[in-house]
């Protein structure tokens, strides 16, 4: 019997702890129109390129689905993850829910034995704070005192508690559960595709995320069941594979780049966001969400 994932047992959850005071914004002056933030006048020392052996190739028949793991945050699920899709788990699987404005789901046939990995693992919602790299937004957030990126992922902290996690932003990608927290592994993922549903935060382990090809997953056709489940086989999409880019031939894999977050540039970058001096704005907010922020990659030229 299909497990019902935890993305949709737990869709109306609220985050419930006590915050403390978030960080004060800073004043709301606008650059000048000559300020606007220009990615291709960024110097090539303030982008890095993504870690083959943890990033996965998704492929699909409109196209491939990029996938940066976070090993950092889940190490566990990420290092299960890849030896699923190396055992060949996921080859010959498919997307079996597509939920408007929330995620697209995939996996493999309720009937298919586990290869390579495990079927369950304990959760991992979150961490102590360590000695990751951490950049703060300056501005205020609903669900967590601080939030920015740590690396490549958009993160949030408590610093009272000492606990750090990843956040539902756009194309974050998690593994799914049943009610039990520890009933997940990876075998079913999920990616958002709707607005951040940040009252998941902490109650599913968030894997990685869609750093490019979203677009093969967000337009997908709608599932008519409960919960966007597609209800017959033909509605589903076949993925004929999923490999770690490291397995990957080289003059196959594609040459991405991230804007770094402990950049200059991506410094500039959250300022140009809070502060749109574009002429078509004719008013800034002066404050950004840490899901308005899409982290910046490109093509490596």
């Amino acid at each position: 019997m299909h497990r019902r994932p935890l993305i949709s047992l737990l869709a109306m959850l609220l985050v419930g702890p006590a915050f403390a005071a978030a960080p004060k914004a800073e004043p709301a002056t606008a650059p000048s129109p000559a300020a606007v933030f220009d990615l291709d006048k960024t110097p090539p020392a303030d982008w890095h390129a993504l870690d083959p052996e943890n990033t996965l190739y998704m492929d699909l028949p409109t196209g491939r689905v990029v996938i940066e793991l976070a090993p950092a945050f889940a190490p566990n699920h990420v290092a299960n993850i890849k030896a699923m899709v190396r055992a060949g788990y996921f080859d010959d699987s498919a997307i079996v829910r597509a939920q408007d404005n929330y995620v697209v789901q995939w996996s493999a046939p309720s009937t298919r034995p586990m290869r390579g990995g495990q079927d369950t693992l304990k959760a991992e919602f979150d961490k102590p704070i360590g000695l990751e790299a951490f950049v703060a937004l300056p501005d205020p957030d609903t669900y967590a005192p601080q939030v920015g990126f740590s690396g490549d992922f958009p993160a949030a902290r408590d610093p009272r508690s000492n606990r750090t996690w990843l956040t539902h932003c756009y194309a974050m990608m998690g593994a799914g559960r049943d009610e039990s927290a520890d009933s997940g592994g990876g075998k079913e993922l999920y990616a958002v595709i709707g607005h951040a549903p940040r009252n998941l935060d902490r109650n599913v382990t968030l894997v990685g995320r869609v750093v490019r090809g979203i677009e093969h997953l967000s337009t997908l056709p709608r599932g008519t069941g409960d919960l966007g489940f597609y209800k017959t086989e033909g509605e589903k999409t076949a993925i004929p594979r999923i490999r770690v880019a490291a397995d990957v031939p080289a003059n196959e894999r594609l040459p991405l780049e991230i804007l770094r977050t402990d950049s200059p540039s991506f410094k500039a970058y959250v300022q140009s966001r809070r502060f749109r001096a574009d002429a078509w704005y004719k008013y800034s907010s002066g404050r950004v969400g840490v899901c308005n922020l899409a982290l910046p990659v490109r093509l490596k030229s």
